[in-house]
């Protein structure tokens, strides 16, 4: 069992679950589109996440909520660079949350130390940038793209078919050149899925292979199972949902509320035991 995770400059222990916060430079993002995206607000609220103890930032210019309009390349590294550069030195590591090869490039020649991609690294030229540098990535599974890809998702076997695709796409990331422990792995809750999906794929989080990093902060999925409640309104199913994934064996969990997580997860360490 992989032990540890490289990303960049950081080695981090997977003796427990790391919680990674969400910084959206964006101004259309489901549940904070247009509160961080202005550089001073992007990077007053990561380093809130910080004091309330984020292990890793990840930062995104371009929503890839259901229905999101394509951003370009140059408006995605405007909004991003200068967080990116302001953040650098942090002392965690920074996560770039993109699924353009031009991005990617650009982000880690800014230093950036993880890479994480909705895309599994699919577009061209996107594993050699990565396998070129040190920094970790995130290979995430989905059905389609965010502008059609709930429009009716299908699956024979949706645990099978998540698996050998996350299988396949990290054996790819190997024979281009990063390591294993580079790479962690993600079921994509909500990209492509229905509810009974992402539920059964969250039931057999332990069959995915991984290291998995799980995101199901403010969801829809948690917005269905409490009756359509809107996402500023689903922080508590966030994070009872984060402590079933770690429970599960999550290694790195995506939150927005990274005080909560981190207070649950203190506490279920301690009395668990």
């Amino acid at each position: 069992m992989q032990r540890e995770f490289h990303a960049g400059r950081y080695r981090l222990s997977l003796d427990r679950p790391l919680v990674m916060g969400i910084v959206n430079v964006t101004p259309d993002s489901f549940s904070d589109g247009g509160r961080y995206d202005q550089l001073d607000a992007a990077v007053a609220h990561a380093q809130r996440l910080l004091e309330e103890g984020a292990d890793i930032l990840d930062i995104g210019g371009e929503s890839t909520r259901p229905g999101a309009a394509t951003v370009s390349v140059a408006d995605e590294l405007g909004r991003v660079l200068p967080v990116l550069k302001a953040l650098h030195d942090v002392g965690v590591p920074l996560s770039i949350d993109t699924r353009k090869t031009e991005v990617m490039r650009a982000a880690l020649d800014a230093g950036v130390d993880m890479v994480n991609d909705i895309a599994a690294l699919e577009a061209p030229g996107a594993l050699r940038a990565v396998a070129t540098s040190q920094a970790g990535v995130c290979l995430m599974h989905k059905q389609g793209n965010p502008q059609d890809m709930q429009q009716s998702p299908h699956y024979e076997d949706v645990v099978g078919e998540v698996r050998a695709y996350l299988a396949e796409r990290k054996a790819q990331a190997i024979a281009a050149g990063i390591a294993a422990e580079r790479i962690v792995l993600d079921p994509g809750f909500g990209f492509g899925k229905t509810l009974e999906h992402n539920v059964d794929l969250f039931r057999a989080l332990q069959e995915l292979g991984g290291p998995l990093l799980v995101g199901v902060s403010r969801k829809s999925m948690l917005g269905a199972i409490l009756g359509q409640r809107p996402a500023e309104q689903r922080d508590a199913a966030s994070v009872a949902a984060a402590l079933l994934a770690a429970q599960r064996g999550a290694a790195i969990l995506r939150v927005h509320a990274v005080r909560d997580t981190v207070d649950a997860l203190k506490v279920w360490t301690a009395l668990a035991k």
